[in-house]
């Protein structure tokens, strides 16, 4: 095996970005197993590129990106006849009380079924940003225009506010007061 510099700086760029792109596609999608494999993916992608992008970071979310989508198209089928059983629903070995479990799942459902109905372009913004990608990174990623991103990730944020808001009034809440 060479030790090239294409191998040595790929070797930092895993090692710097790879939790990074993981924790950014689980969010995304909202399944660490696809999320664990595009990472994967992704960097095999690089690896095989033989040179870096001119811009790493937003040149492996693009491509995580695509992967994800991808996938998704694929298996659309497989989801909707597996649907009889929630997703993630697993023991885990040690838990929390009934009423916290109930109540963070809740919460984490309000928050994928909000994402999930957001456009892909906003909820991918959205996760970009908090991952703490700068809006030239994120344009590149998205193929947007720069100018544009700080308006749509406004955007974005205000389109998750309302629809998040208007679910927790939807959705049935548990009282601990003992009031209606």
């Amino acid at each position: 095996m060479s030790g090239s510099s294409f191998d040595v700086e790929f070797r930092a760029v895993f090692e710097s970005r790879f939790a990074e792109l993981f924790r950014w596609l689980d969010r995304y999608c909202g399944d660490a197993s696809l999320a664990a494999d595009a990472a994967q993916e992704t960097f095999v992608r690089l690896y095989a590129r033989g040179e870096m992008p001119d811009d790493v970071r937003a040149w492996i979310v693009s491509v995580a990106l695509n992967l994800v989508r991808d996938e998704q198209r694929r298996t659309t089928r497989r989801r909707l006849l597996l649907m009889r059983r929630p997703a993630g629903a697993t023991m885990a070995d040690t838990e929390p009380s009934p009423e916290e479990e109930m109540l963070a799942a809740e919460r984490r459902a309000l928050v994928r079924r909000t994402l999930d109905a957001m456009t892909p372009r906003e909820r991918a913004l959205l996760l970009l940003r908090e991952e703490g990608y700068s809006y030239r990174e994120m344009a590149v990623a998205l193929a947007l225009n720069e100018s544009s991103v700080g308006a749509l990730l406004m955007r974005a944020k205000a389109a998750f506010r309302k629809a998040f808001v208007g679910s927790e009034n939807i959705a049935p809440t548990r009282r601990s007061d003992g009031g209606s």
